[in-house]
């Protein structure tokens, strides 16, 4: 391609079918308020760096919960666990209680830790990015947990599914 060529229109749909043959785990980001607990979920998270200890997630521009998140500054991001598809679908409708019938426990940080989760991240807004239709966040881990027993809640090709190891 030449300076002079533009580059080429990508297919937002096509764009959205490729990528999602990319496996990704499923989180909730979730916070307390004054009001009570808040939260959403962010398909779009990862490891960062160890040194400092850093996160990053990106939620949608869109997202009404966010913003809330940023100004408090400090959250928890729940990694799902298989079986916890529902609690997915839950904390991506917008309007509703997503908290009613979800037990959780405070985290070392006051940031509700939904019960049945694989991991947990306790962390802090370090830095934001523009990302498009999306927000990229940086945050740092003040502390974290997990369990072993578990196994995650995966999404692939628009739909969730479960990790099967091998024996042996």
């Amino acid at each position: 391609m030449t300076a002079e060529e533009a580059p080429r229109i990508v297919d937002p749909r096509l764009m959205r079918d490729v990528l999602g043959h990319f496996a990704s785990g499923v989180t909730v980001l979730t916070a307390q308020t004054p009001d009570g607990p808040i939260g959403f979920t962010c398909q779009s998270f990862s490891s960062l760096s160890l040194d400092p200890p850093l996160v990053a997630f990106a939620p949608a521009r869109t997202s009404r919960t966010w913003p809330r998140l940023r100004d408090i500054g400090r959250f928890c991001v729940n990694v799902l666990a298989e079986e916890q598809d529902d609690v997915s679908q839950n904390f991506a409708r917008s309007g509703a209680d997503k908290f009613a019938g979800v037990p959780w426990t405070p985290s070392p940080h006051g940031s509700p830790v939904l019960d049945g989760v694989i991991a947990w991240i306790d962390g802090e807004l370090w830095a934001e990015y523009d990302g498009g239709d999306h927000t990229i966040v940086v945050a740092r881990v003040l502390d974290l947990g997990a369990s072993a027993e578990r196994r995650p809640l995966l999404f692939h090709r628009g739909a969730y599914g479960l990790l099967h190891l091998r024996e042996g």
